[in-house]
């Protein structure tokens, strides 16, 4: 697997950031109130914090018209480039009406800044998770990945990296043991099981013929909110380029036969707008081992930020470390059995 520039820029930046103990401790309510006022709002005092520890975000009071949503980038992480090329996917996504929620445009431009932070507004879009137990919801949802998914088949990312074994296994393992992350009762175990685990990942992704696209990047549940029988898909903000598969397993969930079955539904509606290369099944549990390790290295680069210790208590202790060590052995295994197939 080959590692981009953009790779090793994001990995580093992400790396320098972890030394940045308070990113966020000059941004303080009156100076989220005047960037917004900066842009011709007429803000009320009203914040609320949403769930989002990556970056920060507000729902902001307008007088006499809808709240806004308003986005805090971390600093060091993206670079300008890299943002508005996030913005600009969203954009076309929209312009085709296909249920994303774009960057407003202010003064010609989605990407602000204010006393040193860089933000953007977003209209307030309400909806709750999708219920993945109806199938016909599924069918829903990989009608729209299909539409979102043939525009990001159009052209690639100039700017934003790509997911790979480097740079979200490789460099998570390496990080987590070189700055002594793992509990010293797990650390051989955890060194052990990795290092196969990568090699394991290496020999399947190696034998599949990639077909990288855009992509949404991190399409939990929490990332598409349903309304009015209709998914509306937000923060983009892990966008690169990968198998579309990476957009689609993890609206997967239960015993093998469900899983086939939700499957099944999701490539349905999908193939209405784009073809599903069904060669990607075998990357499912690859994908998922990924997670876990960038989902752990993530954790640790960002333990520094006062907001993450109060938030993960669980993270960094002898019995989180053996968790992972158990759950990196069961993906190991999992990688073994034959992968998920089309009905």
């Amino acid at each position: 697997m080959n590692d981009s520039k953009d790779e090793q820029t994001d990995s580093k930046d992400e790396q320098n950031d972890s030394e940045n103990e308070q990113p966020y401790s000059d941004l303080t309510p009156d100076l989220m109130l005047d960037a917004v006022d900066a842009l011709g709002f007429r803000t009320d005092a009203r914040l609320l914090a949403l769930n989002s520890y990556e970056n920060r975000v507000y729902q902001i009071g307008i007088e006499d018209a809808e709240p806004v949503v308003v986005k805090f980038y971390r600093p060091g992480r993206w670079s300008d480039e890299q943002i508005i090329e996030e913005h600009r996917f969203t954009q076309e996504l929209a312009a085709l009406e296909i249920p994303v929620v774009e960057p407003m445009t202010l003064d010609r431009r989605t990407l602000h800044e204010h006393a040193g932070y860089r933000y953007t507004v977003y209209r307030r879009q309400g909806g709750h998770a999708p219920a993945l137990d109806d199938l016909d919801n599924l069918f829903i949802l990989g009608r729209a990945m299909g539409r979102i998914h043939a525009v990001g088949a159009v052209r690639p990312f100039e700017h934003r990296p790509a997911l790979t074994v480097q740079s979200f296994g490789v460099e998570s393992r390496e990080f987590l043991l070189s700055e002594d992350f793992v509990s010293a009762d797990s650390v051989d175990a955890y060194d052990a099981v990795t290092l196969l685990l990568i090699d394991a990942m290496n020999a399947i992704f190696d034998g599949v013929e990639l077909n990288a696209i855009r992509l949404h990047g991190d399409c939990h549940l929490g990332n598409v909110l349903w309304r009015d029988d209709a998914p509306h898909f937000v923060d983009f903000d892990d966008a690169r380029m990968g198998p579309a598969i990476q957009d689609l397993w993890m609206m997967l969930s239960g015993p093998r036969p469900l899983q086939l079955r939700q499957l099944s539904e999701l490539v349905d509606g999908y193939g209405e707008f784009h073809d599903f290369d069904s060669r990607e099944l075998v990357l499912i549990e690859a994908l998922r081992s990924l997670r876990l390790m960038h989902h752990a290295a993530w954790l640790a680069r960002r333990w520094n930020d006062p907001a993450f210790p109060p938030a993960f208590p669980w993270f960094n202790t002898s019995h989180y470390w053996a968790e992972q060590v158990r759950e990196m052995e069961d993906q190991l295994n999992a990688l073994e059995r034959p992968p998920l197939t089309l009905q």
